[in-house]
């Protein structure tokens, strides 16, 4: 990552994240396309109405990971292996921890937490079931996500992509089998998520134990080091609130959403499901920018760092713009995958115009978070984050949103926060990297 032609570099790196990442969501998208298809709409609102909760309980560990990557990645950039092995000890450790944790949450905040999101009579319970099943297998989730962020670090996005891979293939299977044949309608999804979870966990970790360089784990050697767990939670504490916070936005325009009734939280499940590999495609390349920003700081090789961030804004505006068009375009098609319903389909697609064509927006913003935190700014993006779109979604909601009650004025909330949220993060940056250049100068 610090030497050499950089786009090849950028490219090799982020083609195996961004497959993996698609491979996740469409195991995922077989979720919801089985429930749909073989349990009905009502399923269907269950699982998709889960989303925005899980994510907001989920997401404080996952910005956890973030920090373990960019320690991991400047560690090894510098090439401080007895650092980096405390890394990697003490990230397995907090990874299992806050796993245990959220089984605990997600088993006794689900069936109130969806309650006060307005969650319809008609599909509580099944949300409430899936959810205190899905959250059971929080300790392997975790385990992967820490351990695949430990890949990154160093370089390797091609082991998560094969293990991922496998875990996926069993997922539709179970999938089929538990939905189609044993009829077990949204438990079914929820325990076939889980078994997959642990078999990518089980791998991930078993690579580690099995790796030769500083990067690996040794079960007798595991432990919280207090320096190193100090500096993953001052990285990626802000990210996991960050994370949280932009949850908490998405729950209360999910809320808004419910009050319409579950054939337009069918819609909009399908249409948002559709997004997401989107959005997986471009958020590889903000994951390629923490890795590739972290280990060039690391090296202290600071216009790279600079290069790195307008290489990777052009692929992302270009891969925003071709698949969220693209998608939005053939979205008739696709959506039927998940439901033959027409007023779902026209529901899921009314969200793709307003969301999915100008989703490079996202992309743009993403990346330049990315950048920053790559080079240990982790508060700074967290609280423009949070201005820029948390907070303006919901003064949104509850100003325009109640004066205009419209699905599309709830949608707009969207890229109008994104393109707010990514001019201030442009300036902070240039003002940051302006100050690294001339700190460089001044020691050379």
């Amino acid at each position: 990552m610090c030497n050499g032609p950089l786009l090849p570099k950028i490219l090799l790196f982020y083609f195996p994240l961004m497959i993996s990442g698609i491979l996740q969501l469409m195991f995922n998208a077989a979720d919801i396309a089985v429930v749909g298809r073989f349990a009905g709409n009502q399923a269907l609102a269950a699982v998709g109405s889960t989303s925005s909760l899980t994510n907001l309980l989920v997401n404080l560990f996952v910005g956890l990971s973030v920090g373990a990557n960019v320690l991991v990645a400047r560690y090894y950039g510098a090439n401080q292996e007895k650092d980096l092995r405390e890394t990697v000890q003490t990230s397995v450790l907090t990874a299992l921890i806050g796993g245990i944790a959220l089984v605990f949450i997600g088993f006794f905040a689900a069936e109130p937490a969806l309650a006060m999101m307005g969650t319809p009579e008609d599909v509580i319970a099944h949300s409430t079931l899936y959810m205190r099943i899905y959250f059971a297998g929080m300790p392997f989730q975790m385990a992967y996500n820490f351990g695949s962020a430990i890949l990154r670090a160093i370089g390797d996005t091609r082991r998560p992509l094969y293990f991922l891979s496998l875990a996926g293939i069993i997922n539709v299977i179970l999938n089929l089998l538990f939905v189609i044949v044993f009829s077990m309608g949204v438990a079914g999804v929820a325990l076939a998520t889980v078994l997959s979870q642990m078999i990518s966990a089980v791998l991930v970790l078993h690579c580690l134990l099995r790796s030769k360089g500083p990067y690996r784990l040794e079960l007798r050697a595991i432990r919280l080091c207090g320096d190193k767990l100090l500096k993953i939670v001052k990285i990626g504490l802000p990210a996991g609130l960050q994370g949280t916070l932009f949850s908490l936005s998405n729950v209360l325009i999910q809320a808004s959403i419910n009050g319409f009734g579950s054939i337009v939280m069918a819609g909009n499940t399908a249409g948002s499901n559709l997004e997401g590999f989107v959005y997986i495609a471009m958020n590889s390349f903000y994951q390629t920018a923490i890795s590739f920003c972290s280990q060039q700081y690391g090296a202290m090789k600071i216009r790279r760092v600079g290069k790195t961030l307008v290489q990777c804004e052009v692929l992302v505006i270009l891969v925003g713009l071709l698949l969220g068009n693209g998608a939005y375009f053939f979205g008739g098609t696709l959506l039927k995958l998940y439901s033959t319903d027409p007023e779902v389909i026209s529901y899921g697609l009314l969200r793709m115009r307003y969301i999915c064509v100008p989703y490079f927006l996202c992309g743009m913003m993403d990346v330049m978070v990315g950048a920053l935190r790559g080079i240990g700014y982790s508060v700074l993006p967290m609280l423009v984050s949070l201005s820029g779109a948390c907070l303006f979604r919901i003064v949104w909601i509850s100003t325009v949103f109640q004066r205009v009650h419209t699905l599309p004025c709830l949608y707009n909330s969207y890229p109008i926060s994104w393109a707010l949220t990514f001019a201030v993060h442009l300036i902070c940056f240039c003002i940051i990297y302006r100050k690294l250049l001339k700190t460089m100068d001044k020691n050379t």
